[in-house]
């Protein structure tokens, strides 16, 4: 549906508003899910026949993320349209944007997401801190070095759940330099790997939930435990939700965004990362505060005002991942034994196969107190397994 992407208050609770998702996986479902509660349809594009997003509830085009004309056919079909993955064409989205139809957020932050090298110029450009960095178009050994070491390999573009990204820190890892057009940054030795999700709706207005702490597992790079709010000293605190705010802001833009930070061992902040969507870091909002991260992109891409961001107990959320050396159908084991953890909320996927490390779901714990509810999510972590149906070689 043609409107203007000028940023004019949307659609707000006009019978028969439609939001188009791209790409229909786990943020795509927990979207639908989100917006029904509100009364608002969703079509979804996604190449997997029948895929999260359609089983909570959206009707389906399927087919690539990359096809201009199924872009075309969701926009179509849409009061307005978002993303739940950036892996898609920002180029086709701004043609489709320019011929008056309305993309939240805008197809401009999109491609500046997609490069890493693009989005750390915009953030350095527009005065967040962040480590420093250089181009390294044709990555070289002689390159890295005249950088320094340690540092951080990173490909401009597809790195997603720490793939393509390489951590150098001695002269044996130049050996195993990522090939691609990539960015080097300096190493930061982090006390902590905090992150801020927020929203900023059509009028201005941006909300901030809890700073989150993040653990992520060595060898895979992805989140092993979040923990919410974190557990740094008040000042500290105070100072991510401004730099998450203000990052946020510098975006002028419409929608959720998840700000991944450091946090060194003298409490300086730097921004790591920006994604233009809901997170996996603020996915403890759904049981953990009033208003989950979904309903608020919902309602900030929808033209609605923001909802209450307070969160209302303490919480602990763990990935569930497929277990190493099983492919295919999900089983799940320990699912009775986790429930009858108090405080505790199993969110699966509907992914129909299962492969080692991939994302299933997630589960998250409430409590009365932090430590209580970190001490159940190890617990769960030990009980809830999910894996394929078939044995496959581990190697």
């Amino acid at each position: 549906m043609a409107e203007s992407a000028s940023g004019a208050p949307g659609p707000a609770a006009e019978a028969g508003l439609v939001v188009g998702i791209v790409g229909g996986g786990q943020l795509g479902r927990m979207l639908v899910q989100a917006a029904r509660e509100l009364g608002v349809d969703c079509v979804t594009l996604d190449p997997e026949a029948n895929c999260p997003a359609a089983q909570a509830g959206a009707s389906q085009i399927t087919g690539s993320l990359f096809d201009a004309d199924a872009l075309a056919r969701l926009i179509e079909q849409s009061s307005v349209t978002t993303f739940e993955i950036e892996s898609t064409d920002a180029d086709a989205l701004a043609r489709l944007e320019a011929a008056g139809n309305l993309i939240r957020p805008r197809p401009r932050t999109l491609k500046r997401i997609q490069n890493k090298l693009l989005q750390k110029e915009f953030l350095s450009a527009n005065g967040i801190p962040t480590s420093p960095f250089e181009a390294l178009e044709t990555p070289s050994a002689g390159a890295v070095r005249r950088f320094g070491l340690p540092a951080v390999q990173k490909l401009q573009r597809g790195g997603y759940d720490g793939r393509g990204v390489l951590i150098i820190k001695s002269e044996e890892d130049l050996d195993d330099l990522l090939e691609g057009p990539s960015l080097v940054e300096e190493y930061v030795t982090t006390a902590r790997e905090l992150a801020v999700v927020g929203a900023r709706a059509v009028d201005g207005d941006v909300r901030c939930y809890s700073v989150v702490d993040m653990t992520l597992g060595e060898s895979t790079n992805m989140l092993e435990m979040l923990t919410a709010p974190a557990d740094v000293p008040a000042e500290v605190a105070d100072a991510a939700l401004e730099l998450g705010r203000r990052t946020i802001e510098a975006f002028d833009d419409v929608g959720v965004f998840a700000v991944e930070m450091f946090m060194t061992a003298d409490y300086r902040l730097l921004v790591n990362e920006v994604s233009p969507r809901t997170h996996n870091s603020g996915h403890f909002t759904i049981d953990a505060c009033v208003t989950s991260q979904f309903e608020q992109h919902i309602r900030a891409i929808a033209g609605m005002p923001l909802g209450d961001i307070r969160q209302i107990a303490p919480s602990a959320m763990i990935n569930l991942l497929g277990d190493p050396g099983y492919a295919g159908l999900p089983v799940l084991e320990g699912e009775a034994e986790a429930l009858a953890v108090s405080g505790v909320h199993i969110h699966l996927y509907g992914k129909r196969e299962c492969r080692p490390h991939r994302k299933m779901g997630h589960v998250t714990v409430v409590d009365d107190t932090l430590e209580g509810a970190i001490e159940k999510a190890e617990r769960v972590r030990g009980l809830l397994k999910i894996r394929g149906c078939e044995t496959i070689d581990a190697a």
